[in-house]
């Protein structure tokens, strides 16, 4: 059983795609189709930069999910097929592609906005995030209740969670985390993602998300923000809720390995997603497919 796993914000590098496109017409379509659907070239974007453009949020989300497609694209043109799809984050509007409930140029539109809004979102509420390393999630949560204005927003893997807050709050959980002795790193990021900061976000994505009808899913969907495999008539509800909610993605990957997957491939660009499943599960068997020679690793998993 396969699980194919698509990487959110913060995965992105200039020069994602760029070989994959150039080796895989399937792949170079789906970059050919971004720049259609959104009157501009993203595909330079991604493929030559300037960083500066490609950081920025309403750029960076489109960007990613046409990576992952183009990926997709050409995994699919050598004969591979998921039994399931998740995502982290932005990654599971991909995923969503993946699955058939939504068209690639939905998905497109979709995140340009989701990302816009975020972005709004994040200058009138300024926030930041930190990742609290070598804690238990009840220690993380225990410690965000008596910092105060800091919340747990992504359960990666176990002794890995990304916390976000207010600027303050953000300061004070690392300067007491530094005095007893702990782990944790400020994220380079523009706000307080997956908290009630941005809950003005989720609003605006909302308003979006209700002219878009979901399609029939085709790949079972597994939501890394429920833990559940869910059906396509709640996903604009869920897709909203997703951003003020947690990303619980470690717990995600154990719903995965208990469901039967046998292998995970992530798609897209790099292999972070990669790392927090053999965080859960020291012996999985994981692949990814970022470049042409990623591509030679199939030959095992689609026969």
């Amino acid at each position: 059983m396969i699980a194919l796993m698509f990487p959110g914000q913060g995965a992105q590098v200039v020069g994602m795609g760029q070989e994959l496109a150039k080796s895989s017409p399937a792949a170079q379509a789906a970059f050919d189709e971004a720049d259609a659907v959104l009157g501009y070239a993203l595909s330079e974007v991604c493929f030559f930069g300037p960083s500066e453009r490609l950081m920025q949020t309403d750029v960076c989300q489109p960007a990613l999910v046409a990576t992952c497609v183009a990926a997709w694209r050409a995994t699919e043109e050598l004969g591979l097929r998921g039994d399931l799809v998740m995502g982290h984050s932005l990654g599971e509007y991909a995923a969503l592609v993946v699955a058939g409930a939504i068209s690639y140029p939905d998905a497109l539109r979709l995140v340009a906005e989701r990302g816009a809004a975020m972005q709004a979102a994040a200058e009138a509420s300024p926030g930041a995030m930190a990742a609290v390393l070598g804690a238990t999630d009840d220690e993380v949560e225990a410690l965000c209740r008596q910092i105060g204005d800091v919340w747990p927003a992504n359960y990666n893997c176990p002794g890995q969670v990304v916390v976000s807050g207010t600027r303050d709050g953000i300061d004070r959980l690392l300067d007491h985390i530094a005095g007893t002795g702990g782990k944790a790193a400020r994220l380079q990021v523009s706000g307080a993602f997956h908290s009630p900061l941005v809950a003005a976000a989720a609003e605006r994505l909302a308003q979006a998300l209700a002219a878009w009808t979901p399609r029939p899913i085709e790949v079972p969907f597994l939501s890394t923000t429920t833990c559940r495999f869910e059906p396509a008539d709640g996903l604009r509800e869920l897709l909203a809720e997703q951003l003020v909610s947690p990303v619980r993605f470690g717990a995600a990957v154990r719903v995965a390995l208990d469901a039967g997957t046998t292998q995970f491939v992530e798609l897209g660009v790099g292999r972070i997603l990669s790392g927090l499943v053999r965080r859960v599960q020291r012996d999985a068997s994981v692949l990814q497919i970022a470049t042409p020679g990623d591509l030679a690793g199939l030959a095992e998993v689609v026969n």
